[in-house]
């Protein structure tokens, strides 16, 4: 093959997003290199959303029989890491589902380029000493990484991030961790269900801080009752590890705090240097690529993920990889539109929400109403019994009468959570939304009271 060679599409990146974009355009027949360094598929099938669910799924079943268990009076199930940590790997290895992911888009018409890819210039892509020069233009999906505070000592530790969580084969005696967003306590809890002595270290006031301020108070609460120890508005100045253990020193003049693993989850950010934006006349120490409403980032260019700066969240990459496929193939479409942008906290209990706070609200000087309801106030709540802690909150704008932002905390706030994104995406009033019917007896149940508490 030449060092320059002529295509359609060069899709840098082939995270869930890029992978869709390069399959799909490939299968409309365009001539597409898909160009991946590690794991096609990215982050979320290996070591991200996949992998983290498979180990909540098991702490759920570990907290639910220990419910149970403890109703009827009778031993707790024994819990059991190594057999969490093989069918998290399963049969097929992470290099199995990468060879099937890699045939996958061969079979679709798509070639897959090994090796990190640079723009080097407009509609041009350099992987090792190959350039492909893009017809149609480049697509960037090189998602995000994770974010490493400049901590004294922490460089050259043996710290884990994510990944190596995920990865773990042997369940350490105790962890510290260092970051109380959605990853940070996810990991803690179960990592604490799986008797692992753990402690969250969070630099703000509150866990899950981007979040409605009972969300954070809910998971606090609940990580404290089954015993992790939760340390906020804990600011640390130094680490430091002997070869077996972990030392971190917070600001002020408490304690140490000693484990045998340090957990790193204070964020992620997008590396906008690595595929040299500057070739195209973006900056490259921005903390994202900016995009119009068609995901267009210039002339023949397109970016997916994590990369804009939209959240990092595999079904924000999915959306804007739709859209970005409809205008290189031409097709008209919609704008992308993130007012009702979804998440979810996969905590027990669940945190669901979408579109703003209550606080955002406030600053962006909207007149609202609001409401909290518990859920262990509605019948299902109470049928459920222990482990039904969880709220429904929702932020009205009060002078076009629609939400606009609203959360569902519980067992099954992330399922929840879909009534609450169609009423905030569709704009649908909330006089229309006070007078559906709500199955009974349902959690989802407990949005009518919300909606009859809103003031």
């Amino acid at each position: 093959m030449s060092a320059n060679e002529q295509v359609d599409v060069v899709v840098v990146g082939l995270g869930p997003g890029g992978e869709y974009v390069a399959g799909t355009l490939a299968e409309a027949g365009l001539d597409v290199v898909g160009v991946e360094a590690e794991l096609v598929g990215g982050e979320c099938p290996y070591w991200g959303c996949v992998p983290s669910k498979m180990m909540i799924r098991a702490g759920n079943l570990l907290a639910e029989a220990g419910r149970v268990s403890a109703l009827a009076g009778e031993a707790t199930l024994t819990p059991d890491w190594d057999r969490v940590a093989r069918r998290i790997r399963g049969e097929a290895t992470d290099d199995w589902n990468d060879r099937v992911a890699a045939e996958r888009l061969a079979a679709k018409g798509g070639r897959l380029v090994r090796g990190t890819g640079r723009l080097s210039g407009p509609r041009r892509v350099t992987v090792g000493d190959r350039t492909f020069a893009a017809r149609r233009g480049v697509v960037l999906a090189t998602g995000a990484r994770p974010r490493i505070p400049a901590i004294p000592g922490l460089d050259g530790t043996p710290y884990w991030t994510n990944r190596d969580a995920m990865a773990a084969r042997e369940l350490p005696t105790s962890m510290l961790v260092l970051g109380g967003g959605a990853i940070g306590v996810e990991i803690a809890q179960v990592f604490q269900r799986f008797t692992c002595a753990v402690t969250v270290i969070e630099g703000q006031d509150r866990l899950l801080s981007q979040e409605e301020p009972e969300a954070g108070e809910l998971v606090a609460d609940v990580l404290r009752r089954e015993g992790v120890t939760v340390r906020t508005g804990a600011r640390v100045r130094q680490v430091s590890h002997d070869g077996a253990r972990f030392t971190v020193r917070l600001e002020g003049d408490g304690e140490p705090l000693y484990a045998e693993r340090l957990l790193v989850a204070t964020g992620r950010h997008a590396d906008l240097a690595g595929p040299a934006v500057d070739t195209v006349g973006l900056d490259p120490t921005a903390g994202a690529v900016p995009t119009d409403g068609q995901m267009r980032a210039g002339e023949g260019l397109w970016a997916v993920g994590d990369i804009t700066g939209r959240g990092a969240f595999t079904h924000v990459s999915m959306y804007q990889a739709q859209i970005a496929v409809r205008d290189i193939l031409g097709q008209p479409g919609p704008d992308a539109d993130y007012r009702a942008l979804p998440r979810v906290t996969f905590t027990d209990p669940e945190i669901g929400a979408v579109g703003v706070t209550e606080r955002q609200a406030r600053e962006q000087g909207l007149r609202i109403r609001t409401s909290v309801v518990s859920l262990a106030s509605s019948t299902r709540g109470w049928v459920h019994g222990p482990g039904n802690d969880g709220f429904v909150k929702l932020v009205e704008d009060a002078d076009r009468g629609v939400l606009i932002g609203a959360t569902s905390a519980g067992p099954a706030g992330g399922e929840v959570l879909y009534g609450l994104n169609v009423a905030v995406h569709a704009e649908v009033p909330v006089s229309r939304l006070q007078h559906m019917i709500y199955t009974y007896p349902t959690f989802h149940r407990t949005v009518e009271a919300a909606l009859g508490a809103l003031r």
